[in-house]
Formats: C-alpha cells, structure tokens, sequence
C-alpha cells in the first residue's frame, strides 16, 4: 500500500474508493452499494484485491 497525501492523508486507493462511492450513490439513491459493484469500479482504475477494497471501506466508515 503507498503511503498516504500529505495534503489530506488518503491514499490513492481510498480517494478512489470515495469517489467511485459517491458515483455510485448518486447513481442508486435511497439504496445501498453493494461492495462488489463498488469494487469493479475501483478496479477499473486500481489492481487491488477485494479484501483490500473491504478493509478500506471499513477504515473509512469508522473516520
């Protein structure tokens, strides 16, 4: 995992998990992501496992 920005502490993998949620939620108003569809999106942009996508959805949840 690459270190986080200094600017605001986030690595690439979890800027781009916001982002992709956000898209998502824009797209699925009043319901959920499912983390699979989330995790095809990161992958488009990202090589990571869905383990790694889960953990940093996790991570984000408890900020």
């Amino acid at each position: 995992m690459e270190p986080p920005d200094v600017r605001d502490g986030l690595t690439r993998l979890e800027r781009v998990v916001i982002v992709e949620l956000a898209r998502l939620e824009r797209e699925r108003p009043g319901k959920g992501v499912p983390i699979v569809q989330l995790y095809g999106r990161v992958r488009e942009h990202l090589d990571v496992s869905i383990d790694e996508v889960h953990a940093v959805v996790g991570r984000l949840a408890r900020r």
